[in-house]
């Protein structure tokens, strides 16, 4: 083999993988547990679903419509799987999937949420001052 031809593959290999210690962390999936895959895979499918079933909604609480039609509608809204609900999205926390004390705007927990403004790392948030 030609050392330039192996010059080159390695530059190509540099160029291709993540590398660890260079600002990249290697994870599995991007998810913390598989309760955060649950409620993405929740998401997910209530957002594919949510203009047809707010329509079929729609139709099943009109009370100008035939009966008829309000008890299709009814039988139709079953059909959804019970994940397109959005009833069954839970927040969780997007860093440690803590199902309790999310600040919203962040998606965070709170006591995520708090650890990383004490050390200025969300835009915006400033530490409370008197004096």
């Amino acid at each position: 083999m030609n050392l330039n031809n192996i010059t080159n593959f390695s530059k190509f290999i540099w160029k291709s993988q993540v590398v660890p210690g260079y600002g990249f962390q290697q994870v599995r999936n991007k998810w913390a547990n598989w309760l955060m895959i649950r409620d993405a895979k929740r998401r997910r499918m209530s957002a594919e679903n949510f203009l047809e079933r707010t329509r079929i909604n729609a139709m099943r609480r009109n009370d100008v419509l035939p009966v008829e039609i309000r008890e299709l509608a009814d039988k139709d809204i079953n059909k959804f799987e019970m994940n397109a609900i959005p009833l069954r999205i839970n927040n969780r926390c997007v860093i440690t999937s803590r199902p309790r004390g999310i600040v919203k705007e962040w998606r965070m927990s709170r006591i995520v949420w708090r650890h990383l403004a004490d050390y200025n790392k969300l835009s915006g948030v400033q530490r409370a001052m008197w004096g």
